[in-house]
């Protein structure tokens, strides 16, 4: 998970425009509507893993307090407390969940968002991972900080997989090497070009849709903003022709990257948390950037009003499987420790929550290793 400080970008070789070659997927698994938090952990604990100053609420209290619930026209919210002043010393509640079932190599998984979450201190994710990171790899489809106006896109796996001769769109190709073990586990970043694929633009535009695949062939996630959406993905969503979408805007090929070797079945991930080792990373350097004051004591601490915008609203998330993985794989993540009941529908705002902090203290966050920030499990960079 990771977006550079200093443009780390390397202008990726020109290719001409291919069209992947007409891969078929069948629809096994959709989350939306009021059914959209069945079959999700929560993580219900503090944000051990980021060195986040957030709370990650269990289901019953993310119900409760209504930071995850379904909103009256059927989509899907996950936000970050914005009515509670957080005492010093405190952490500020928000939302991490795992899906229960598991997706394996020949999957889809498509996200129709219509906002995201943004702002100074907040630090959003959808990702996937396998159950024994670093084993089985990781792979991040949306992540963003702060008031950065771009999101990117990263693999993180064991030594041995890297970037060579990527058919995509971006020429903004940050890192080829995916190992963990390599830069700080910086990854293999690529940075969507677009300005609408994060913050105030991405909502403006009215969303948009992401598509990763995980096929034989390699990893590919494409980003469309809501006006240029495809008519493939528009209808009801029983199969996929993935030829339809054109050149990805990042791609891993196989040739490098051998999928079947360094990925395992995928837990899919939503995740908000605040400043931590990669929004506050660089001993603040990097929340300096595109922010002022101090990111735990003037943004967590602050107004609540500073997370109005800290939400994503959330259309549906389809997974697609071929023939050989038309069944997802129930498993429990070590990282989402207890299966929980779904939260139930809602007609409240994403504004209109009303919450409690939960007591904790804090942690410092980050080890810095020259532009490289090191933390629990990531050491990450920052992009602007």
């Amino acid at each position: 998970m990771a977006i550079s400080l200093k443009l780390l970008t390397v202008l990726a070789v020109a290719f001409p425009a291919i069209v992947h070659a007409g891969r078929s997927y069948n629809l096994v698994k959709e989350y939306a509507g009021s059914n959209f938090f069945d079959d999700w952990d929560f993580y219900g604990k503090a944000d051990d893993l980021n060195s986040g100053d957030a709370f990650f609420l269990s289901a019953a209290d993310a119900k409760q307090q209504q930071l995850a619930y379904v909103e009256s026209s059927g989509n899907a919210i996950i936000k970050v407390d914005n009515k509670t002043v957080v005492p010093y010393n405190e952490k500020r509640n928000t939302i991490r969940i795992t899906s229960q079932d598991s997706y394996g190599v020949g999957s889809v998984w498509i996200a129709d968002m219509l906002h995201v979450p943004f702002g100074c201190s907040v630090w959003p994710s959808f990702w996937s991972r396998a159950p024994g990171w670093p084993n089985g790899g990781e792979i991040d489809t949306f992540e963003a900080i702060n008031k950065v106006t771009r999101n990117q896109f990263a693999l993180h796996t064991n030594p041995g997989c890297t970037v060579t001769n990527p058919v995509q769109t971006s020429t903004i190709q940050n890192s080829t090497d995916c190992s963990y073990l390599t830069n700080g586990n910086q990854g293999c970043v690529v940075t969507n070009p677009s300005t609408k694929s994060y913050g105030p633009d991405f909502a403006s535009a009215g969303g948009g849709v992401f598509v990763t695949e995980m096929a034989e062939e390699g990893v590919s996630i494409w980003f469309f903003s809501r006006a240029d959406v495809p008519q493939s993905l528009q209808g009801d969503g029983s199969s996929l022709d993935i030829s339809t979408l054109g050149t990805p805007v990042a791609n891993y090929p196989s040739t490098s990257c051998t999928v079947d070797k360094f990925f395992e079945a995928q837990n899919l991930v939503f995740q908000i948390t605040l400043c931590g080792v990669f929004a506050n990373g660089n001993n603040g350097a990097i929340f300096q950037e595109t922010c002022t004051g101090v990111c735990y004591n003037d943004w967590v601490l602050g107004p609540p009003s500073n997370y109005d915008d800290a939400y994503f609203e959330i259309q549906h998330l389809r997974v697609y499987g071929n023939s050989t993985t038309n069944t997802p794989s129930s498993s429990s993540s070590p990282s989402s420790p207890s299966k929980t009941a779904s939260t139930s529908a809602s007609s409240a705002s994403p504004s209109g929550s009303s919450s409690s902090a939960s007591s904790f203290s804090r942690s410092v966050p980050s080890v810095t290793f020259g532009t490289v920030i090191c933390g629990a499990l990531y050491c990450l960079s920052a992009f602007l």
